[in-house]
C-alpha cells in the first residue's frame, strides 16, 4: 500500500546569495513527527519564502518519491534524507511521476489534488552546492509533483495514501515535466488538460496554437 514514509517542513531559512529574487529561501526542509495541518494552502510549520514563485493553490504541497531518492543515491553517491528535494511528503509505494494531472489522494484527513510538475531553479542548484543539478534534474526526469489542497485536514509519517479519483485522460506528470523540457510530442493532449494551472494552460494553448515556443 503506498504511504507517507515521512513529512518534512522548513528547519532553517537560509540567507544566501543563492537563495533567489528574496533573498532567502525554506527549502531545507526535514522530518518532523505528529499529525501535521494542511491548510490555507499550505503545510503547518513550513515557511515559502518567494511566494511569487512557490506556495499557493496550485503548490500548496510538494511530494517526492523515497524510491527517487534511492535512485538519486545510486547515481551520486551521497546519502539523501527525507526532505532533501525541498518535499513535504516523502513517499513510497506510488510512482509519483506517472500520477495523472488533477488525480485526487486521500491522505489523512485530507485530500489532495496532482496539479503540476517540479521544475527545477537555481535556489535548488545552490541549497545542494550543485552547479548542474538543474541539468541533471531535467535529464533524470522524476521531477515529484506538487499537489492542491482540495480538502483541508491532517496528516502524518505512515499514513497510507488511497488514490480516490482519476480523471479521464492520459496525461501524467512526467508527460507536463517533459514538454517542459522540450519535449513537445504530446503539446496539444497537454493544452486540452482542465486539471493544468491556469498559467500552464496559457503555455501549452500558446505552443500548441503555434504563438510561440515558451
Amino acid at each position: 500500500m503506498p504511504k507517507i514514509i515521512s513529512v518534512n517542513v522548513t528547519a532553517v531559512v537560509h540567507e544566501e546569495n543563492w537563495a533567489g529574487d528574496v533573498g532567502k529561501t525554506g527549502i531545507d526542509k526535514r522530518p518532523i513527527l505528529g499529525r501535521v495541518g494542511l491548510e490555507n494552502n499550505q503545510v503547518e510549520g513550513d515557511v515559502i519564502s518567494d511566494k511569487k514563485h512557490h506556495g499557493g493553490f496550485d503548490m500548496a504541497v510538494y511530494a517526492y518519491a523515497h524510491e527517487d531518492l534511492q535512485w538519486w543515491e545510486k547515481e551520486i553517491g551521497t546519502k539523501i534524507n527525507p526532505g532533501r528535494f525541498g518535499e513535504n511528503l516523502t513517499t513510497s509505494g506510488i510512482d509519483i511521476n506517472k500520477s495523472l494531472v488533477g488525480e485526487r489522494w486521500k491522505i489523512g484527513t485530507a485530500l489532495l489534488e496532482v496539479s503540476i510538475p517540479r521544475i527545477p531553479c537555481r535556489v535548488f542548484a545552490g541549497f545542494w552546492d550543485r552547479p548542474n543539478l538543474i541539468k541533471e534534474f531535467t535529464n533524470a526526469r522524476r521531477s515529484g509533483t506538487y499537489l492542491r489542497i482540495i480538502e483541508e485536514g491532517y496528516l502524518e509519517s505512515g499514513d497510507e495514501i488511497n488514490v480516490v479519483f482519476k480523471p479521464n485522460h492520459t496525461i501524467t506528470i512526467k508527460d507536463v515535466f517533459d514538454a517542459k523540457s522540450g519535449d513537445r510530442s504530446r503539446i496539444n493532449e497537454i493544452a486540452k488538460v482542465e486539471e493544468l494551472s491556469t498559467s500552464y494552460k496559457q503555455w501549452a494553448n500558446k505552443i500548441a496554437s503555434g504563438q510561440g515556443d515558451e
